[in-house]
């Protein structure tokens, strides 16, 4: 068979073509070809040549051709008054046009095209550079990457940080719960929330980073301030730095980090969204109730974060993870998913809290000795002006007897800062150390007054 020149080679020695009308016959001869067969009804069966065995002139617009024909050259077209025998002889076939050959060339190119996918995801399949190794030659390796981020970025926050992070697991009466924590000290000791372990029957397993498991000894809980300590047996672990929670401004970028939903290691960042929101963590009515002066934050938190950390960009951390806002539910804390509105104990007040349980195994909180009305529905906080729960209003030689105050007061103001409920106002006095003192505006009987509180100290 004979192979049609390509584009790129001379010319100047084919024979001439002749040129004629289409309805002149044709010396194939003098165009150096042999004589097609003759038209189909005219030549014998047993002389038909099958399509496979025609010269390679009769290909009548080769892809090369119709690409770039040379310019000093003429193509030689066949053509008949008649149509020539088709594949096998299953009947008449016209002359090829140029649009059905591209539409033949793309569905062709098509089907390369999915092969050489298919064989090329093959070959990636077994290599973990990028790249393809063909004939011994590798085509596109990928240039190794650095995986080092800078110390400022979320990635390098979370490569620093992550490590001293744990879940904590633990068995309750309802089942299995999980929830997280963060070393302090390089001794083995652990914070998390209080109501992380405080419905724990049994042992308290903590899980870090790298996978080793380790059981905790519970130090002690503050349930007002919903934290708790552990303690594990174990040395040189990496401990987290401390940061100032009061320094933190709305708009900082923070990261959360943690075990939601039982999925350990996972990070989240976002902004710090408010400060100073008073929250209240837990059943209403409870009296493990915490009362927290929280840094409100919209980084991603779920069931599970509770008891992590929440750091800035230095990897300092700045809040312990604790309750949640959901939709359709007027407790903080509560079980639901994340809506952008989450809550941190800033770590200040942690840090107090964390050292006292470290040191004496139970943890104080502020209070001014008076009962307050969670009935009055008014803007203030009402003080009680009958016991409750055998409680009276007011604790004889507290704080609040010894202002002055009397029951039914009504607190609007806690050093200048205006309270709406009873809620803010526990939360506003549990900011501070026992043994403060705060200024009260009270009001009585249509007239307001200032008082001045030492605040005394319980246990909680």
């Amino acid at each position: 068979m004979t192979d049609a020149p390509r584009p790129d080679e001379p010319r100047d020695q084919a024979p001439p073509v002749e040129e004629r009308r289409p309805d002149e016959p044709q010396t194939y001869a003098a165009a150096g070809y042999p004589a097609p067969p003759a038209p189909v009804g005219q030549q014998p069966p047993e002389q038909q040549t099958p399509w496979w065995s025609r010269p390679a002139g009769e290909t009548w617009e080769t892809p090369a051709y119709a690409a770039a024909p040379p310019a000093d050259t003429e193509r030689t077209v066949w053509s008949t008054p008649e149509d020539f025998q088709d594949t096998l002889g299953s009947g008449p076939r016209r002359r090829r046009s140029r649009a059905g050959l591209l539409v033949v060339a793309a569905v062709v190119l098509a089907l390369l095209a999915g092969g050489t996918g298919g064989a090329v995801g093959y070959l990636l399949a077994g290599r973990n550079d990028g790249s393809v190794t063909i004939d011994g030659a590798s085509l596109g390796a990928a240039p190794a990457r650095n995986v080092q981020r800078p110390d400022g970025s979320i990635a390098g926050v979370a490569a620093k940080v992550l490590p001293s992070v744990v879940q904590i697991k633990v068995e309750t009466s309802n089942g299995a719960a999980t929830g997280s924590g963060f070393v302090i000290d390089e001794n083995g000791f652990l914070v998390t929330n209080n109501h992380v372990v405080a419905g724990a029957q049994g042992r308290v397993q903590v899980v870090f980073s790298d996978g080793k498991n380790s059981t905790a000894q519970v130090v002690g809980t503050s349930p007002g301030y919903d934290l708790a300590v552990l303690k594990v047996n174990a040395t040189n672990l990496a401990a987290l730095p401390l940061g100032n929670s009061d320094s933190v401004v709305v708009g900082d970028p923070v990261i959360a980090i943690g075990s939601p939903l039982g999925l350990s290691g996972t990070v989240t960042s976002g902004i710090i969204s408010a400060k100073n929101r008073p929250v209240t963590a837990g059943e209403r009515g409870s009296s493990d109730n915490a009362y927290i002066n929280a840094l409100q934050t919209d980084a991603a938190i779920n069931p599970g974060n509770s008891g992590g950390p929440l750091v800035d960009l230095d990897g300092a951390v700045i809040g312990v993870n604790s309750a949640i806002a959901t939709v359709g539910s007027s407790v903080l804390g509560s079980e639901g998913g994340n809506i952008g509105v989450g809550f941190a104990i800033p770590i200040n007040q942690a840090r107090r809290t964390v050292e006292q349980l470290i040191n004496k195994g139970e943890a104080q909180f502020p209070i001014i000795g008076a009962s307050l009305d969670g009935s009055y529905q008014g803007p203030g906080a009402k003080i009680a002006t009958q016991a409750t729960n055998g409680t009276p209003p007011l604790v004889r030689g507290g704080p609040a007897d010894k202002a002055g105050m009397q029951p039914g007061d009504v607190i609007t103001k806690i050093d200048g800062t205006a309270v709406q409920d009873s809620s803010e106002l526990i939360v506003a006095i549990r900011s501070h150390r026992p043994g403060e003192t705060v200024s009260l505006t009270v009001e009585r009987n249509g007239d307001e007054r200032q008082v001045r509180v030492t605040l005394a100290a319980t246990k909680g």
